[in-house]
């Protein structure tokens, strides 16, 4: 169903549900939506897509994470699957993506569930699959590159847009950023994106050299966080220093011999 749903083929959660009621000991219907809401909920601490209609449902047990984490493992074809509205057809034709306030600055207090969901993504280490996972890396950049290149264009400022630059892709990793832009006035934009299929929460990795670089470039540099992006990517910005928006971990050590 959720192939389907982000494919945008049409599906039938009633006649799925019907087709599940013989094989589970005589659940009712209700019972069996409501376990397909608790789904919802641990694809979004897994930092996954979930079904609208299943809106998530959070104080499930730890096993039903296992399971669908399981199934994740065992079907690595859906975490590199074709995206959805998020991958250009073409860079000229990509639209601005919608740029919001950044979780800590939106005015809403956490979500209830947030510290379920980060214990989740702790357990399982989302920020590091998200970060291995280099289809969807790739393609949040492709989509951040059209995306500064069609906001210089509607600001007059052709002349920046066709000196915007994917600097990992050209150059290779190792700058500290991905993307080196402008804004509208000419002022260099330094781009680091970060991009997730799943809520605008789901943890993410940062390296020590884009911490580096963070902070010498201040002015100039900033994280670009992409969420949401299998469906419609949405975004906001953090600018440095990073830790007045998020908690570092420190989640690896160099060893040296003594």
């Amino acid at each position: 169903m959720l192939v389907d749903d982000v494919s945008g083929r049409p599906y039938s959660k009633a006649e799925h549900r019907r087709g599940l009621l013989p094989l589970l000991n005589e659940r009712s219907e209700g019972s069996v939506e409501f376990k397909h809401q608790n789904i919802s909920a641990v694809l979004k601490g897994l930092g996954e897509d979930w079904i609208p209609g299943y809106k998530p449902a959070f104080n499930f047990q730890m096993t039903l994470v296992d399971a669908v984490a399981r199934w994740l493992a065992l079907n690595p074809a859906w975490l590199g699957r074709q995206l959805g509205t998020g991958a250009p057809t073409g860079l000229a034709e990509a639209r601005p993506i919608w740029i919001g306030p950044p979780p800590t600055l939106s005015n809403q207090p956490p979500p209830q569930e947030l510290e379920q969901m980060l214990h989740i993504a702790r357990k399982f280490d989302i920020a590091a699959r998200d970060e291995r996972n280099r289809i969807l890396g790739r393609a949040g950049e492709e989509r951040v590159l059209a995306h500064e290149r069609a906001v210089l264009t509607s600001a007059g400022r052709d002349d920046l847009a066709s000196k915007v630059r994917w600097v990992s892709e050209e150059d290779g990793d190792g700058a500290g950023y991905d993307i080196s832009s402008f804004a509208p006035d000419g002022r260099p934009r330094l781009i680091e994106v970060k991009t997730t299929n799943g809520w605008e929460r789901t943890p993410f990795q940062i390296s020590r050299n884009e911490l580096a670089v963070a902070e010498e470039r201040r002015s100039e540099w900033s994280l670009f966080r992409l969420w949401n992006f299998a469906r419609e990517p949405k975004a906001f910005e953090l600018h440095p220093p990073l830790d007045a928006h998020v908690s570092l971990t420190a989640t690896s050590f160099q060893a040296s011999f003594h």
